[in-house]
């Protein structure tokens, strides 16, 4: 059978190619601007991704396909950052568009932060409007749904939003969820221990290869146990007051947790004024995760220290809630790379369920 040929716009450390070529579809170009995340890809998925800004691009070297996928840079959209619109990152949107036009693809996948939906230009106007327009008006019937990926089994909660357009006039429906928490007819999410509890235990060398100490016990594990060991299983490096405070955190606690003898503003004011949730948070055994942001290196920054061990968790373990198979291997220049690759992807079982879901419309 034909494979659907498609091009990653986007594409990082490849979450949404691996969903994708897990799916049987044939990746024939990809692009990112992130040298790491270009060279982590080549090693796990191929060699048909070009390092480049894509604005330096001509568009008409970009081969045409069936599907486009990707999710243009999130950071000018988050709820967490400045929100500037109309910065070089949030042109990018348009470029996606630009692209879509030339190609003229039979469907494609666009993916970013819940924060687009509230997101406006200098006019006022929201983007998501502006968005909607505009793929109409290149040819595409577009249906665009929040999507928790703990609904689909990946051990994380992690909302985002997903465009999905038809060339054909169609339009798409979303998958329905196959996991919940209450919903007994559905599958139960699949927790951080049920997630992790498989892993040797994490050592100080950052680039050693770890055999494994267990067998995978559920279907999770069986999923992601496809080698013979593992990499990026390093124990992060902390502060002697940052060990302390960990130690504090009981397992789905945070900041509250933490004695008034540690001497933090900041820790008092959370303390006493609320919010941030997950800022210095533990996570909970039987729960997902909250997201993997960038930042899981960083006790104070998510919900990052590790359920049962008095640490933060490691980048194999932010892979594996994230739903990266054991084999997946990162190449990088720091550390921090590691943690971009890692925290800006989309979980690539999420990409596998909405894949599986599109053959229905373009086969």
């Amino acid at each position: 059978m034909k494979k659907n040929k498609v091009v990653s716009l986007f594409s990082g450390g490849g979450g949404l190619d691996l969903g994708f070529i897990e799916e049987g579809y044939d990746i024939i170009w990809a692009n990112d601007n992130n040298y790491d995340a270009v060279e982590t890809y080549k090693m796990n998925i191929g060699r048909h991704i070009v390092f480049s800004d894509i604005n330096d691009l001509n568009i008409k070297d970009i081969p045409k396909a069936d599907i486009v996928i990707g999710g243009p840079p999130c950071q000018s959209f988050s709820l967490a950052g400045k929100r500037q619109t109309e910065d070089k990152r949030g042109q990018l949107v348009w470029k996606y568009i630009d692209i879509i036009k030339y190609i003229q693809p039979k469907a494609f996948v666009f993916e970013n932060v819940t924060g687009l939906l509230s997101a406006k230009n200098s006019k006022g106007e929201l983007i998501i409007d502006l968005l909607k327009k505009a793929f109409l008006n290149v040819g595409y019937n577009i249906e665009m749904q929040v999507l928790n990926t703990a609904d689909y089994g990946v051990p994380q909660r992690r909302k985002r939003v997903i465009i999905v357009g038809l060339k054909s006039g169609k339009s798409f429906k979303f998958p329905k969820p196959t996991h919940s928490m209450n919903d007994s007819l559905l599958r139960k999410y699949v927790s951080v221990k049920e997630a992790l509890e498989d892993l040797p235990r994490a050592i100080n060398n950052e680039n050693a290869e770890i055999p494994y100490s267990k067998k995978p016990t559920n279907d999770y594990q069986k999923i992601m146990h496809n080698t013979g060991s593992i990499t990026e299983h390093f124990v992060p490096t902390m502060s002697k007051l940052d060990k302390y405070i960990i130690s504090c955190v009981k397992p789905g606690g945070n900041y509250m947790d933490i004695p008034k003898d540690v001497k933090s503003e900041r820790i008092r004011r959370l303390q006493k004024e609320g919010g941030h949730t997950t800022c210095y948070g533990r996570l909970d055994p039987n729960m997902p995760s909250y997201t993997i942001n960038t930042y899981f290196n960083r006790p104070n920054v998510g919900c990052n220290i590790h359920y049962k061990e008095n640490r933060l968790i490691t980048v194999r373990e932010a892979l594996r809630l994230q739903s990266f198979p054991d084999s997946y291997k990162i190449l990088s220049r720091s550390k921090q790379g590691r943690n971009l690759i890692v925290g800006n992807a989309v979980p690539p079982l999420l990409a596998k369920v909405i894949a599986k879901e599109l053959k229905k419309y373009i086969d």
